[in-house]
């Protein structure tokens, strides 16, 4: 009996370093899982990969609420959204202008368009928000923006513009030309295009849509159908022209 005490003794204060270190696990666990949120909310609103999207605050007008949301892919603006805009005629004539040239500038540094004042200033107040917001998240992120810088130059340095043929139309001449970055189009603009209200009013809403679907694959602008067509022909030209 006397030789069994000590083998007990010993026994027991060898499980003491044991007890003692289950502890230790749990508390690791929750200090990860206390860090996820800092990461996740650091980060922004993202989308799919490689691209974030960041809503700027609801700005109240005369007209009525006014709220955007923008899409980026690195640090490049390729989609504007409005999430609140004023039920009014001229708002909805505007709103195509605002956004074509928000994706041209790419920035808030945008025309106000005539007859929609009010609804442009709310516009650009909100836009300019949430372009603070995307860039307060790529400060918190230096490693991100870092990563993209190589890629960013390298688009710019590939920048090709491209004249589409002249198309004649009833109305008048269209010929497009448009800027590729890489296999990107950034940018639209009109060389030539019928002196004409239902065209003017038509090319914005047509740039808009090219630069959102990338092709020219776009719906004919009601009202300005041979203007629509007469852009789609030499847009695909141009389009063309660049892949030749």
């Amino acid at each position: 009996m006397k030789r069994v005490i000590p083998v007990l003794v010993l026994s027991v204060a060898g499980l003491i370093p044991v007890w003692r270190y289950e502890p230790s696990t749990g508390t690791t666990s929750t200090t990860e899982a206390a860090s996820t949120p800092s990461v996740s909310s650091s980060s922004g609103s993202s989308g799919s990969s490689g691209s974030s999207t960041f809503t700027g605050s609801t700005v109240a007008t005369e007209k009525g609420d006014v709220q955007v949301q923008i899409t980026y892919d690195a640090d490049k603006i390729t989609a504007v959204k409005m999430l609140k805009q004023p039920n009014h005629p001229q708002t909805t004539a505007a709103v195509p202008k605002l956004i074509a040239e928000t994706l041209t500038a790419q920035s808030a540094d945008i025309d106000t368009v005539s007859g929609a004042t009010i609804t442009s200033d709310g516009y650009k107040e909100s836009l300019q928000a949430a372009i603070d917001a995307e860039t307060a998240a790529a400060a918190a992120t230096p490693s991100a923006s870092a990563s993209t810088s190589a890629p960013a130059s390298e688009a710019a340095s590939a920048s090709q513009t491209v004249a589409g043929s002249t198309v004649g139309t009833e109305k008048g001449d269209v010929q497009v030309q448009v800027t590729f970055e890489g296999d990107e189009i950034t940018a639209v603009e009109m060389l030539k295009q019928p002196n004409h209200p239902q065209t003017t009013a038509a090319v914005p809403k047509l740039i808009a849509e090219t630069l959102t679907a990338q092709s020219a694959d776009i719906d004919t602008v009601s009202g300005a159908t041979i203007t629509s067509d007469g852009y789609k022909e030499s847009l695909q030209a141009a389009i063309d022209a660049k892949g030749a």
